[in-house]
C-alpha cells in the first residue's frame, strides 16, 4: 500500500484547500484592482456624459475570455462569472434599473439577471406596456421584453409596442423555458384549476391533456402571478419557472411539462442608446410596402444584392383597415457595416414605411 493511500481524507484535502484559499485571496486582490479601474472609467464617462452600460463592450469582453479559456471550466461558466464581475463593477460606477415583466419568479426576471447580472435594480412591471413606459420616461434605464417563443411564435404585443415606441433594441438573450407544475401540497389531489400565462398553457397543453384533463385551465397575466395565486388557494396549481416554487412557498408536482423539450424564449433589451459594432451583430427592422404585385419580392432584393443574410421575417397587420402589413425583419450585421448600410439605404427609398429598431450584439442561442 502506497504512502499516499494511507493518508486520511483530511490529510490529503487540507493542502488542496490551502491552495484554494491562497488562490481566492489572489483573485480577490485582482477583482479589487479591476473594480478600482472600473470606478475610474465611471468618472471619465460621467465627465463626458457617456452611458455606463455599453452592450457591445461587454459582449467583446465575454467573447475574449471565452476564446482565451483553456479549461477545465466550460465556456458558459466562464462567461457567467465574468458577466457577474462586470455587473458588480458597473454597479459601483452607477446604479442601473431594469424593467421586466413581473412579479418575481418569471422567466423575464430570469432573462434579465442572465443578461445584466445580479448587481442591478429590478423593477417588476404588470404589463409589457408598463415596461415601455418606464424606460421611455427614464424611470428605468433599460427594459427586457419577450419577443418570440420557439413553440408559439412572436409575442404580438411586443411587436406592436416596438412599432410605436421611440426606444431602440440594444441587446438580446435567448433562454430555455422549462415549465414546472406546482401546488401547495405538491400533488394534484383536490386541485380544480391550473393557472398560467396563455403562452405557458399553450406550451403545456399535450401534458395537461394526458395527465390533468379535468383541471380547468385559467389564463392569467404571468406565470409568477399564477404561482402567487396558487400559494393562497389549495385548489389551485400553477405553471411557472422552477425558481417560483421557492419564491412562493410551493411544492413541485412535476418538472419540465412543456411539450417541446427544446422550448426557448427570445428576449430583447430596449433602451435609449444605440450599440456600436462588435463584428457579430444583428439589426432589426420594421418595413412596409405598397399593396401591389411584386412589392414584397422587391423588398428582399437589396439584401440579396449586397449579400446580407436575413434571419427572421414576420408580418403583422398594420391595423389601418386596408389589409396592409408591417414586416419585422432581422438581418445579420450592424447598420454601420458597409454592405448593410448600402442595403438599408436602398430600402429607405423603396418602402412605404421604414424603421430601424437598432443594431446590437447577437446572442449565442
Amino acid at each position: 500500500m502506497s504512502q499516499d493511500s494511507q493518508k486520511t481524507e483530511a490529510q490529503r484535502l487540507d493542502p488542496l484547500r490551502q491552495k484554494i484559499d491562497e488562490l481566492d485571496q489572489a483573485l480577490l486582490d485582482l477583482l479589487s484592482k479591476r473594480a478600482a479601474v472600473a470606478l475610474e472609467v465611471g468618472h471619465v464617462k460621467e465627465e463626458f456624459g457617456s452611458v455606463v452600460y455599453r452592450p457591445e463592450r461587454e459582449q467583446q469582453v465575454l467573447d475574449k475570455v471565452a476564446n482565451k479559456n483553456l479549461g477545465p471550466l466550460k465556456k458558459a461558466g466562464i462567461q457567467a462569472i465574468w458577466r457577474e464581475i462586470m455587473s458588480a463593477c458597473r454597479a459601483i460606477e452607477a446604479s442601473t434599473t431594469i424593467a421586466y415583466l413581473g412579479p418575481a419568479g418569471t422567466f423575464s426576471e430570469e432573462a434579465t439577471l442572465a443578461f445584466f447580472g445580479h448587481s442591478v435594480e429590478l423593477s417588476p412591471c404588470q404589463s409589457l406596456d408598463d415596461i415601455f413606459r418606464q424606460v421611455e420616461s427614464g424611470q428605468s434605464q433599460y427594459g427586457v421584453v419577450p419577443i418570440e417563443n420557439s413553440s408559439e411564435g412572436a409575442i404580438s404585443r411586443t411587436l406592436d409596442l416596438l412599432l410605436e415606441s421611440p426606444l431602440l433594441v440594444t441587446g438580446e438573450i435567448s433562454i430555455p423555458v422549462r415549465h414546472t407544475l406546482m401546488s401547495l401540497s405538491g400533488n394534484l389531489e383536490g386541485i380544480t384549476h391550473v393557472l398560467a400565462h396563455p403562452q405557458a398553457l399553450a406550451q403545456c397543453q399535450q401534458w395537461l391533456n394526458q395527465f390533468a384533463p379535468k383541471l380547468h385551465r385559467e389564463a392569467i397575466s404571468s406565470n409568477a402571478q399564477a404561482a402567487l395565486e396558487a400559494s393562497k388557494n389549495p385548489q389551485y396549481a400553477a405553471i411557472a419557472s422552477r425558481s417560483a416554487v421557492q419564491t412562493y412557498g410551493l411544492k413541485t408536482v412535476k418538472e419540465s411539462i412543456q411539450d417541446d423539450a427544446h422550448n426557448r424564449t427570445r428576449f430583447v433589451v430596449i433602451g435609449h442608446h444605440a450599440a456600436s459594432s462588435t463584428g457579430k451583430d444583428q439589426t432589426s427592422l420594421i418595413l412596409s410596402v405598397k399593396n401591389e404585385a411584386g412589392a414584397v419580392y422587391r423588398l428582399l432584393e437589396p439584401f440579396a444584392q449586397h449579400s446580407v443574410s436575413m434571419t427572421r421575417f414576420e408580418s403583422r397587420p398594420a391595423r389601418k383597415g386596408s389589409w396592409e402589413y408591417h414586416f419585422y425583419i432581422d438581418i445579420d450585421g450592424h447598420q454601420g457595416d458597409a454592405s448593410v448600410a448600402k442595403a438599408l439605404e436602398e430600402l429607405k427609398n423603396m418602402t412605404a414605411f421604414y424603421k430601424c429598431l437598432g443594431s446590437y450584439p447577437k446572442s449565442e442561442h
